[in-house]
Parts: structure tokens; C-alpha cells; sequence
């Protein structure tokens, strides 16, 4: 599994849109995510502060957009990253990202599966 930030209005618009794209998506070309030991650092980083978000949970094998691991801005570590649009059929999961009590971010422990309906 790899793992996107996000908000709950963001994950909705993509619902109704049938594919989800983040904000900034079409200046960067792409959606940053993170594996599991990576996402609470990224939270940590770029969302302190910051109440409210959902951590969506991403099979990789389904995408149907590119998915690359990079490191873009220096460094070591490899982020992965989807080149497109991401799939709905691709999140399997969601959960709550919420600060603790000393304000900073644990991995989620309670997951909610994704049922998509398509009509035939």
C-alpha cells in the first residue's frame, strides 16, 4: 500500500468526478504519496497544524496511471509518486489523520474499507 494526504472535500470532488485530483495536480504533473513509514513525517512536515485530513490507502497494483519512486527535491529517500489521475478503484482505504495530543501525527490504526457501485 502507499498512501496520499488529503482532505475530505478533496476525496468527495473526486468521488463525484470519478478520479481523484489534488490540488496542484495540474502544476506538478503528478500525486505525491508516501509508504507507511514515511507518512508521518509528511505529515509532520507539511501539515502541522492542520485538522480535519484523511489519509487515503492506495493498492499500487491497481493504478492505472503511472506510479514512480523518486526523490525530487535531494536526498536519499524515494517518494512514490502517480503520474496521472489516480483511479477510484485504487483506494481501498480511508482514514482520519488527526494530531495527537503533543501535536503531532500517528500512523492510523482504524481503516474504513471503499465499496465503489458501478451501474452495468
Amino acid at each position: 500500500m502507499i498512501y496520499h494526504i488529503t482532505t475530505p472535500a478533496a476525496w468527495q470532488k473526486g468521488q463525484l468526478a470519478g478520479r481523484y485530483e489534488p490540488e496542484g495536480f495540474e502544476l506538478e504533473g503528478f500525486i505525491h504519496c508516501s509508504k507507511q513509514e514515511q507518512i508521518v513525517g509528511v505529515g509532520e512536515r507539511y501539515y502541522a497544524g492542520q485538522s480535519g485530513l484523511l489519509i487515503l490507502g492506495i493498492n499500487p497494483d491497481k493504478l492505472t496511471a503511472k506510479l514512480v519512486f523518486e526523490n525530487l527535491i535531494g536526498g536519499d529517500e524515494l517518494f512514490p509518486h502517480i503520474y496521472g489521475p489516480l483511479n477510484l478503484d485504487a483506494v481501498e482505504s480511508t482514514a482520519a489523520f488527526g494530531q495527537n495530543a503533543a501535536g503531532g501525527f500517528d500512523f492510523p490504526t482504524f481503516w474504513t474499507p471503499i465499496q465503489l457501485y458501478f451501474e452495468t
